[in-house]
């Protein structure tokens, strides 16, 4: 079947989008309006917040620092305009919408966007199944009545499967009866819920896999009433090209450590360097998005689903493009060795341990006594202590991470690269879903200075200073290092009563027990 171009089946469109001041909504909305800036209105889903209006939230929105390239060309303003706030909720009946607002959507939408979830692994099951679930159902409920809806896109997750190692592009069954679930969550008090959650989840990780699972059957089973596709992104991380090589704003998964680790206070983690990581940058998940949805699309009216189903676009690496820790665990810490920040309170210094066990060892010498020096030194400077609480909270979140961080999935993304191959050549240039031609060891160089500069908020100016700092700090490292080993080897030969070069020993165990842990 012959297409028109993605570029041009834009053209004109306005869209819907939920989830629009996330990592990827954001993402979206730069890339649609850089790329096809002749596209209509986006028409973004807002909840008033912490005393703004959606208005100014909307202001701080297109104060991200992902929109810094467009604000380099000429008529930036009028593309910035084309982002129109709706004041809703998608926990909320009719998703909060006015009536004024609701019609508006009805009689002017083209494309629905839905991004909007709660990513929280650690949420109860009624806010996960009210936000993630309800709230789905309640976009579409709202697209079947969009009188010109040409796709709703539904933004879901390669873990909704992973309660099995090796998943297709396709929808398995459902864990539950979703109308079922919805029914018992309204009309149960959440302690209740709370206490019988894994047992209603079955073997799925947590809240979150187990509603966005149910969701996509909610989506899916639109699928002959409505145009629907399903982009299952795998872990979500800093862009690949665009719209500037490293570029993040979200501290989930590899950004999140590497910025505690640059500040030299995550030292540890527990990662085992052998297993396959699927990570996915975010600008390949937007161009799969865009693409997946002009696709979906142009079905034919007598097929408008792929093998009886909403057509499933995984945007994932594990098949095509594996990552190991093993393959970039020994330029890591050089990188921020290169690249380190004014702001370090140490000297950076990362190390992989294979499991939890050995993990809670190292942390409790590694992480906590630096912790608890250096928040009394911070209290009695009169500043805010908080490196113990962020250890404890770290700590304590792993344990929900623990079968992400030592499970292997794999996710089949055949169909994702024949889509591919289904764009024209300028599309594919400019909508590249493809990764299998991406070098690991240069992105993470670049995620780790995109972590440096629009997480930690340090431009290139600080570079020398921070080196300088970096030099002394790892002076004050081997310092502290030489006075551990010596003041146990020293302590062992007074308990002893043993000379002191005899107990080499004392040093050796130090020595070995760093190395290991």
């Amino acid at each position: 079947m012959t297409y028109e171009t993605v570029k041009t089946f834009y053209t004109n469109k306005n869209i819907f989008l939920t989830g629009g001041s996330g990592f990827v909504g954001v993402s979206y909305i730069e890339k649609v309006l850089r790329s096809m800036p002749n596209v209509g209105s986006i028409f973004v889903l807002l909840r008033p917040r912490k005393g703004q209006g959606i208005q100014e939230r909307l202001d701080t929105m297109k104060n991200n620092s992902v929109f810094d390239v467009i604000k380099t060309s000429d008529g930036f303003d009028e593309l910035l305009s084309k982002i129109k706030p709706v004041c809703g909720d998608i926990s909320e009946e009719n998703l909060g919408l006015s009536d004024d607002d609701f019609k508006m959507l009805c009689d002017n939408v083209n494309i629905v966007v839905h991004c909007a979830a709660t990513l929280d692994f650690e949420t109860d099951l009624k806010t996960a199944v009210t936000v993630n679930l309800l709230g789905t159902k309640r976009i579409v409920e709202l697209s079947k009545k969009i009188k010109n809806l040409q796709c709703l896109l539904h933004v879901s997750s390669a873990y909704v499967n992973s309660n099995k190692n090796y998943a297709m592009e396709k929808i398995y069954d459902a864990p539950a009866n979703y109308n079922d679930i919805i029914n018992y969550t309204q009309t149960t008090d959440t302690e209740k819920l709370n206490s019988g959650a894994e047992k209603i989840m079955g073997d799925h990780i947590n809240t979150y896999t187990f509603t966005k699972a149910l969701a996509e059957h909610v989506v899916n089973d639109a699928r002959n009433i409505i145009r629907t596709c399903i982009v299952r992104p795998s872990m979500i991380v800093a862009a690949w090209k665009e719209p500037v090589e490293g570029w993040t704003v979200s501290k989930n998964g590899p950004q999140g450590f590497i910025m505690g680790a640059s500040k030299g206070v995550v030292r540890r983690l527990p990662v085992n360097k052998s297993l396959i990581y699927d990570y996915i940058p975010v600008d390949v998940v937007i161009n799969t998005m865009i693409a997946s949805t002009w696709f979906s699309a142009q079905l034919p009216d007598s097929t408008p689903t792929v093998d009886g189903q909403t057509p499933i676009f995984h945007c994932t690496t594990s098949t095509c493009n594996p990552f190991r820790w093993n393959d970039i665990s020994s330029i890591l810490t050089t990188t921020l060795h290169n690249y380190p920040i004014r702001g370090a309170v140490w000297y950076p210094n990362i190390k992989f341990l294979p499991n939890l066990f050995m993990y809670w060892i190292s942390s409790a010498i590694f992480h906590f006594i630096p912790a608890y020096i250096l928040d009394f030194v911070t209290k009695i400077s009169g500043g805010r202590p908080i490196l113990v609480r962020l250890h404890k909270n770290v700590n304590r979140s792993l344990s929900k991470l623990a079968p992400f961080i030592f499970n292997e999935w794999k996710f089949d993304n055949a169909r994702t690269l024949r889509l591919q191959e289904e764009l024209s050549v300028d599309d594919q240039s400019v909508f590249y879903i493809d990764p299998t031609s991406l070098n690991w060891t240069p992105y993470f160089i670049n995620l780790t200075l995109g972590v440096r500069k629009y997480l930690h908020k340090e431009s290139d100016k600080t570079m020398k200073q921070a080196l300088k700092k970096n030099f002394f700090l790892m002076l004050a490292n081997t310092g502290v290092q030489l006075l551990a080993v010596t003041g146990i080897w020293y302590l062992s030969s007074f308990i002893t009563g043993t000379p002191f070069l005899s107990n080499y020993w004392a040093a050796l165990i130090v020595i070995i027990f760093g190395y290991i842990f």
